[in-house]
């Protein structure tokens, strides 16, 4: 799959993805780091790429419907969580992800041990 990490995420979580067989690119790494969300919504829809984030906003449906991406995963962090969270919280996402394929309308927020969908 393709996806579209959101600056609020590390720009080395990239790794984390191509490990786990994805194709993941950062806004950083399009020049758009400190762009506002509807600037990368659109990155991602010209990109045909699934966002992954940690902004709740991206969950909001009236302003991102799901039906018009490839996927918006919104990833559960607490305050101050390090990247040994993060790192679970994707990996239990990745052990679950077969069965949530295709992302492609569908928004989802993921937790350590919960996957939300709404399609």
């Amino acid at each position: 799959m393709r996806f579209l990490l959101d600056a609020d995420l590390s720009p080395r979580l990239a790794e984390l993805f191509a490990a786990h067989g994805h194709d993941a690119v950062h806004v950083d790494s399009l020049a758009h780091g400190t762009a506002a969300d509807p600037i990368i919504g659109r990155l991602a829809l010209e990109t045909r790429r699934c966002i992954i984030t940690g902004d709740y906003d991206f969950a909001d449906i009236r302003e991102f419907d799901p039906r018009r991406f490839g996927g918006i995963v919104v990833i559960t962090l607490p305050r101050n969580t390090g990247p040994t969270y993060i790192t679970g919280v994707l990996t239990y996402f990745f052990q679950k992800l077969p069965g949530l394929e295709p992302l492609d309308g569908k928004l989802l927020i993921v937790e350590i041990g919960r996957i939300r969908v709404r399609e």
